[in-house]
């Protein structure tokens, strides 16, 4: 993993449209085009890496070095109330990579940097209902759920 740049907008576009990467997101169809995936990149991430240390990271496929993704925390100012913010937990990959364990490793390796490099010591993951694997990661990982809510028209599992 790395920090995203300019470079990555091709492959931030393809994952951004990709149906089945974002099906349980809330955030489906925000881009549209490559202008879109530009502001993300700019205005989200680079924004993030500046204000608050950290942000989503480019998920590089080792085999090919190719950005399949992302994982990483982000600073949530409002997650748990108005004006109660914390980091959140997030991964998202092209389908191709899905079930070879990238996912499990890729934000295992995020909690212990969010945790030891960062010194974050509480991490929320929000993940649809729907969403069985994110949901089996998490847990599996040690996380252990706090409460379910609706949200976006999802029914959301939070885990801490």
């Amino acid at each position: 993993m790395r920090e995203f740049c300019q470079e990555d907008l091709d492959a931030v576009f393809e994952f951004s449209i990709n149906s089945k990467v974002c099906k349980y997101t809330g955030d489906q169809g925000i881009v549209k085009n490559k202008q879109d995936a530009q502001k993300i990149i700019q205005n989200v991430w680079l924004a993030e890496y500046e204000k608050y240390g950290y942000a989503r990271y480019a998920l590089i496929h080792k085999v090919d070095n190719k950005v399949i993704g992302f994982c990483g925390v982000k600073y949530e100012p409002n997650l748990l109330g108005p004006g109660v913010g914390c980091p959140e937990i997030g991964c998202r990959m092209l389908p191709e990579y899905w079930g070879k364990g990238l996912a499990t490793e890729a934000v295992k390796a995020c909690l212990n940097y969010a945790r030891g490099a960062l010194g974050l010591t509480r991490i929320i993951g929000e993940v649809a209902a729907e969403n069985t694997a994110s949901n089996k990661l998490l847990l599996k990982l040690g996380f252990k759920m706090t409460e379910k809510y609706e949200k976006n028209g999802f029914k959301i599992n939070r885990y801490e």
